[in-house]
């Protein structure tokens, strides 16, 4: 295998480096955002995309896979599995739709609601320091614009929902 120097910036076709790109830049934010929080996962033994999954059904209710998926930011066969190991440690509940018996609705149970109040006040705790390290205007100013960068790109994807990492 040939190994070959570092392109320069011009050599592919002026893009930054990787570590300066808009993509680069914003997973190394997502990065300092989740690292203080993945011992807190840890302990409470569940998995980032686990996490997600429950902070959406306790944001937002009774939920079906595909609308559990979207807001999440998950694939629905990776909702699928994580719904299944959720629900063996009694975390989530599961109901037939009673409209279209065909259609699964999860909702976070009291356990599945105790475990992320048990994990979100060390968040609360996160999000206060980063709200004084970065400062509370310039953290909603970025969270608007991210916000509003994120509505803009929506239709540059190829008919897919935004997914984040599975």
């Amino acid at each position: 295998m040939r190994c070959t120097s570092p392109m320069s910036d011009d050599e592919i076709s002026g893009l930054p480096p990787y570590r300066q790109s808009i993509a680069g830049l914003l997973l190394a934010a997502r990065e300092a955002t989740m690292a203080p929080i993945r011992p807190k996962l840890r302990a409470a033994d569940v998995t980032e995309q686990q996490w997600r999954v429950l902070r959406v059904l306790s944001d937002e209710g009774r939920l079906d896979i595909a609308a559990l998926a979207a807001s999440a930011m998950l694939h629905g066969p990776s909702v699928t599995r994580i719904l299944k190991e959720l629900g063996e440690r009694g975390l989530i509940a599961r109901d037939v739709d009673p409209q279209d018996k065909r259609r699964s609705i999860i909702a976070i149970s009291d356990a599945g609601r105790a475990l992320v109040n048990r994990t979100a006040e060390h968040t609360r705790v996160l999000v206060q320091n980063y709200r004084k390290a970065f400062g509370e205007e310039r953290l909603e100013r970025l969270m608007a614009e991210l916000a509003a960068f994120r509505d803009a790109l929506g239709g540059f994807a190829p008919d897919e929902p935004a997914r984040g990492r599975d």
